[in-house]
């Protein structure tokens, strides 16, 4: 090892050919020139992304709750994903479009946050008013006094659904 790192006098041609192939071999992966600048910017711009993002992320996480005051408090809860309000105060964020508050009733109003889906009137589970009944069963269903003693040589025994002499079997079912 120590006669490879001499130089090139005193060496045989076979230790040469080994000293040229091991210097190739330790610098085969890096780069050079402008390859190796714009290599290092690159690394360097990915490095501050997952950094910067990683800890924006951690004390974002951390400190963000909902921008919502209640009786001059602020909400202490952690807000929807991609928005400033918790559910319970989201209809307050003005740009949102996902939730409508509940319409309620007369009797009981109600402002609870509901989906905003297909429906024109979006209503919580509590004030939500079912369709009449579709299907309305008949009171009583009258069965014939005919039909209830039926008469019972109607039916045939085991017996005499064995094929006889007289049939030929493949009409005895």
């Amino acid at each position: 090892g120590s006669s490879l790192l001499t130089g090139p006098e005193g060496l045989l041609a076979k230790e040469r050919e080994s000293l040229k192939r091991l210097k190739c071999l330790r610098r085969y992966r890096q780069r050079y020139g402008a390859e190796a600048l714009l290599h290092r910017q690159l690394r360097e711009r990915r490095l501050l992304a997952s950094d910067g993002t990683a800890q924006q992320a951690h004390t974002t996480r951390s400190s963000q709750r909902c921008l919502a005051f209640v009786d001059d408090v602020r909400c202490s809860r952690q807000p929807l994903p991609l928005s400033r309000h918790c559910l319970l105060h989201i209809c307050q964020d003005t740009n949102q479009t996902l939730f409508k508050p509940c319409q309620g009733s007369e009797e009981v109003p109600c402002n609870k946050p509901v989906a905003a889906n297909l429906s024109e009137e979006p209503c919580c589970p509590l004030h939500l008013r079912l369709p009449p009944q579709m299907y309305v069963p008949e009171q009583g269903l009258a069965v014939p006094e005919e039909l209830e003693a039926a008469p019972s040589d109607l039916y045939l025994s085991a017996a005499e659904l064995q094929p006889t002499e007289s049939l030929p079997l493949e009409f005895s079912d």
